[in-house]
């Protein structure tokens, strides 16, 4: 359960279902994968919108002009074999990560013992977490895509132990009541057309003695990864039927007890989109008006 004193507005946001400009996200030059990497994109039904992350559009030649120098940084963008990211250089970890389940990635030989923990050298080194910053730090290193979700294809797997997916995770956590949410997932996928899930960190505040709300999160190693104090994930489920139905997840980066049913930690996606920043209504409505959000208490 999520303590009072984390803050985690629950308000209905006004007019979700406005219409949301869909842009199209660039395709990683890096990723040697070309027209593969963008097929996985192009399959996704939702991305999750950064709120105002688009540029500002100058009269005329003046953008060309402020753009000679380049610019310091735009969404960052990794378009893998079996999600897609979008990096956060900040926190040395994801903002979102988006995968697609159905009954065709659960199965397979893919064997995770053949797979380690590596940087991800698309991120630069400025910005990127390594092995030895979780070394000693008393956390995981929590998948936010799930290895057991890609066994489809040793490849798929791999590439969800790049660190740019993983972020620090209390071990009780990661190992219990976080793995069920994960193995429920996977339950899903087989008895829907696909469920897409959306998995993040989140940086909640919190009163304090004072009465003051404040933002405060460990970091560690050398790199200074952040260590969230929350996660959220996001599941769109696609019924044989063609209609959507969204569940919204929030569990506190702190020891969980796994007995406590999943349900209690639905949360409205309203709050989940406050807190990080992203947008899933708006756009799930550009594709379907035939959604149902299931929230605790719900019957699914």
């Amino acid at each position: 359960m999520l303590r009072a004193r984390w803050a985690l507005p629950l308000a209905v946001g006004a007019g979700l279902g406005a219409a949301l400009a869909r842009r199209d996200p660039p395709r990683d030059s890096r990723d040697p994968r070309g027209e593969a990497a963008e097929g996985l994109l192009a399959r996704l039904p939702v991305l999750p919108a950064v709120a105002a992350a688009g540029l500002p559009a100058p009269p005329g030649s003046v953008r060309t002009e402020l753009s000679k120098y380049g610019l310091p940084g735009l969404a960052q963008l990794r378009s893998r074999e079996s999600y897609v990211l979008c990096y956060d250089p900040r926190s040395r970890s994801a903002l979102w990560v988006i995968e697609q389940l159905n009954r065709d990635t659960l199965t397979g030989t893919s064997d995770r013992a053949a797979c380690d923990f590596h940087e991800d050298d698309s991120v630069h080194e400025y910005h990127r977490a390594t092995n030895a910053d979780y070394r000693g730090s008393g956390f995981d290193r929590g998948h936010l895509a799930a290895a057991a979700n890609h066994r489809w294809s040793q490849q798929a797997m791999r590439d969800t132990f790049y660190l740019s997916n993983i972020a620090p995770q209390n071990p009780h956590l990661n190992q219990n009541a976080w793995n069920n949410l994960e193995k429920y997932c996977r339950s899903l996928a087989k008895h829907n057309k696909n469920v897409y899930v959306c998995t993040g960190p989140l940086f909640l505040p919190r009163m304090e003695a004072d009465g003051k709300m404040y933002v405060k999160y460990q970091v560690i190693g050398k790199n200074n990864v952040a260590v969230p104090t929350h996660f959220f994930k996001v599941l769109i489920l696609e019924k044989e039927s063609g209609e959507i139905e969204l569940r919204s997840y929030v569990m506190p980066n702190t020891p969980v007890d796994e007995k406590i049913p999943l349900e209690r930690f639905l949360v409205p996606i309203e709050s989940i989109e406050r807190a990080s920043g992203l947008l899933f209504v708006p756009n799930i409505l550009r594709r379907t008006s035939n959604l149902k959000a299931i929230t605790a208490g719900s019957k699914s």
